[in-house]
């Protein structure tokens, strides 16, 4: 009967170190599962504007390198951004492309009448 007992042990605590082992490692490799995300940007797609001045911004969660219409732009440590545009007369396209450390990428277009 200890025997068995013991057994029983030696099997419940090996089963929580492993269950510990796949939680701890889903946790510190989240963000390449993840990858990059652009969110909560704060361009409405397909509206007219009046201004041709426009000050955007938004997150790109897990970005490291983060471009606007092709330009290079800033990124603070939550992943916040915020640059300010000219739009040109007529059709504009706003492009946002965001890559991550491990080469993952997204991409948001919006498009605006100026």
């Amino acid at each position: 009967m200890k025997n068995n007992a013991k057994k029983i042990l030696k099997i419940v605590s090996l089963s929580a170190f492993l269950l510990f082992i796949i939680i701890y490692a889903f946790f510190r490799t989240k963000d390449l599962i993840f990858g990059v995300k652009i969110k909560e940007v704060n361009i409405v797609d397909g509206t007219k504007v009046t201004d041709n001045i426009m000050k955007i911004t938004g997150n790109a969660k897990n970005a490291v390198n983060l471009t606007l219409n092709d330009r290079v732009i800033s990124v603070d440590q939550k992943g916040n951004f915020d640059e300010t545009i000219a739009l040109l007369s007529g059709y504009n396209i706003i492009s946002i492309k965001a890559q991550d450390e491990f080469g993952n990428n997204d991409e948001k277009n919006y498009k605006l009448m100026y």
